[in-house]
């Protein structure tokens, strides 16, 4: 990430997603010489933690003259007062771990957090790893499927959590016990978590005329950014996220190519410039170096006002995704027309795993089966004629 210094000398700072709230923020740091080697001492966020330039320079200085204790120092106090590397101190390095992550979205981090302080922590954080028994899940599961499992805040209001909700709970568990032992903090789970079983997965589905509604009302829009943002995801399947990061060089209009930076699946992907996005970028206003800019010419974090402005023009529910139901539009349309394979959607949709794209897969056995009755109707005719064919077809 991109380093800005700052007039004092050793103080400098990176861009970071903002904790809390919409945007960026300065993450502070600060580097002191210490055994002969220059080490980088983190001093904290501009405003989860209201560092300035003048507060960071401050702590520079003490670490300078030991007068205060770098986090690695404090750290191994902790450890040396205690060794034992329970959920909770796994938990508080997990996350710390993914601040400067920029595949981790600050939406994504700040969801993760809520579920941990309010259905791990308190029922598992006293633990270590290997103290945890198949019975503490079983619990668990069971603790979060009661309709009393509240948040916590002061408009708390008991629910129940849905199943999707209770699995992602355990897959966070199981990532920080994985960071735990991946770093040799403490060891593996002695078992496999057995994750709870998700019905279904929500699609939006579009018919012909929804669809030929919903296109009507965005290029009826007002506003540019939502009419590009929502084009894009119909004729090139991106997600939201990978929509609002999207910048200018990013797009190869010569060679014909999409870079897609930080997707869902991990690792940066290419996707094809076809005819109908690209005509859709030539025709959008360049005026920041991303290509949907939000405020002050920065990326973008939401644009649910236009959506829902759009979406109520077409005569759509309220339960309807717009960017979600485009991508899904993108999809089921180059699935349903049997000239595309699954592996091929995969990479278009950049799946990560080929069981994402499989919820397509019966639209593409029913255009398959569509035809092999086309097949029989053509060999039908060939052998019994025009009028055998008719009567074969009209059979099925």
């Amino acid at each position: 990430m991109k380093r800005y210094k700052t007039k004092y000398p050793g103080v400098f700072y990176r861009l970071v997603d903002r904790l809390g709230g919409p945007g960026q923020e300065r993450m502070y740091y600060v580097v002191i010489k210490k055994g002969g080697k220059m080490v980088e001492e983190k001093a904290g966020r501009q405003y989860a933690h209201r560092m300035t330039d003048g507060k960071a320079a401050r702590i520079r200085s003490e670490l300078i003259e030991g007068r205060r204790k770098s986090r690695k120092e404090l750290r191994k106090e902790a450890t040396a007062k205690d060794a034992r590397w329970t959920i909770d101190r796994l938990g508080a390095a997990y996350f710390e771990s993914l601040e400067t992550n920029p595949a981790k979205s600050r939406k994504a981090l700040a969801v993760d957090r809520n579920r941990y302080d309010n259905f791990i922590k308190p029922r598992l954080g006293g633990k270590e790893p290997h103290e945890l028994l198949p019975l503490d899940m079983e619990r668990l599961r069971r603790e979060l499927q009661k309709t009393n499992c509240t948040l916590r805040g002061e408009n708390a209001t008991p629910r129940t959590l849905s199943p999707a909700t209770i699995r992602a709970t355990l897959t966070l568990l199981k990532r920080i016990c994985n960071y735990g032992a991946k770093s040799g903090l403490c060891p593996a789970l002695p078992f496999k978590i057995t994750m709870p079983k998700v019905s279904g997965v929500t699609v939006e589905d579009l018919n012909e005329e929804q669809l030929k509604r919903l296109h009507t009302a965005i290029e009826a829009d007002n506003n540019a950014d939502a009419r590009g943002i929502m084009l894009m995801a119909l004729y090139s399947g991106m997600r939201r996220g990978e929509l609002f990061k999207l910048k200018w060089q990013d797009v190869d209009f010569d060679r014909g190519f999409i870079r897609i930076v930080g997707p869902k699946g991990g690792q940066d992907q290419t996707i094809p410039l076809n005819a109908a996005a690209r005509k859709v970028l030539e025709s959008h206003p360049r005026i920041s170096e991303y290509v949907f800019p939000g405020e002050d010419g920065g990326q973008r974090v939401t644009i649910q006002k236009a959506l829902r402005r759009i979406r109520e023009a077409a005569g759509l529910p309220k339960t309807f995704r717009p960017l979600h139901g485009l991508r899904h539009a993108f999809a089921s349309r180059l699935a349903s027309s049997g000239a595309v394979d699954m592996y091929t959607l995969q990479k278009l949709l950049t799946h990560k795993s080929p069981v994402m794209t499989q919820r397509y897969a019966h639209l593409r056995d029913e255009s398959l089966r569509k035809a092999s009755e086309l097949a029989g109707t053509l060999v039908d005719e060939a052998v019994n004629g025009k009028e055998g064919a008719t009567k074969s077809a009209g059979s099925i």
